[in-house]
């Protein structure tokens, strides 16, 4: 240890809801900081030191899968890329909120992004029958970036449990959600129209249910665009609408 390493102090949630005999508290823990200590290795070392049973969620450890978001101090971030080193000595991990528990810094995300996926039916679709012989569609780089860009998203559930309004209200698309609509709203190989995205996009559950706090543009770990998105899904939503009106 370095003279000027720092003694850290880590206030850690603990619930097993499936255990009968476990009761919500917190736990705390003291580690000597390393340099360029993240979350994701203090737990590690933790659980090993400490607390075999401890129980949080990672897989990559380079903020791809989105596996280990939880709150530190009150803010949803990733374990992985957060340093220390840039938080104060003593350290709160609380759960996200707005999933379901499995145990301790472990919620499911899962469940709530498959159902926002078939709610929104987050695939391509295409009216025109298949032809292995037809010649490929090509796109410009531009609109191929764009969509990429959303693409970027790895579903951590930062945005989700940043926002208020998915707190309050679990079927609201959120930022993870609209953004998946953005996507492909943007891609010319899916057959909707604006028109069959305007139930999904424009009910209280969809972008004009949000509150304009835009805190999921705040701890986006990817940095997505969302407020740009939110702004292309209104002007979309407001476009069918005015063709709709337009029809009749």
């Amino acid at each position: 240890m370095s003279l000027n390493a720092r003694k850290l102090t880590f206030e850690i949630f603990r619930y097993n809801p499936e255990d009968p005999r476990s009761v919500p508290r917190t736990d705390t823990f003291e580690l000597d900081e390393t340099p360029f200590m993240t979350l994701y290795i203090a737990l590690n070392q933790i659980r090993e030191r400490f607390d075999a049973g401890l129980q949080f969620d990672f897989a990559c450890r380079s903020a791809i899968c989105g596996s280990c978001g939880m709150m530190v101090n009150g803010r949803p971030a990733l374990a992985c890329r957060t340093l220390t080193g840039d938080l104060p000595e003593k350290i709160q991990l609380y759960p996200l909120p707005a999933f379901k528990l499995v145990g301790d810094l472990s919620v499911d995300t899962g469940t709530w992004f498959r159902e926002m996926s078939e709610r929104t039916e987050a695939w391509i679709h295409e009216r025109k029958p298949f032809d292995a012989g037809a010649t490929e569609e090509r796109m410009s780089d531009e609109l191929a970036d764009a969509i990429y860009e959303n693409d970027r998203c790895i579903e951590c559930g930062c945005c989700v449990a940043s926002c208020g309004v998915a707190n309050l209200d679990d079927t609201f698309l959120a930022g993870a959600g609209l953004n998946r609509v953005a996507r492909f709203m943007l891609d010319p190989r899916d057959s909707r129209s604006d028109a069959d995205w305007f139930d999904v996009v424009a009910g209280e559950q969809g972008v004009f249910g949000c509150f304009g706090m835009m805190a999921c543009g705040d701890v986006c770990p990817k940095d997505l665009p969302l407020l740009d998105v939110y702004a292309y899904l209104r002007r979309k939503t407001l476009g069918a609408r005015f063709v709709s009106e337009g029809d009749e």
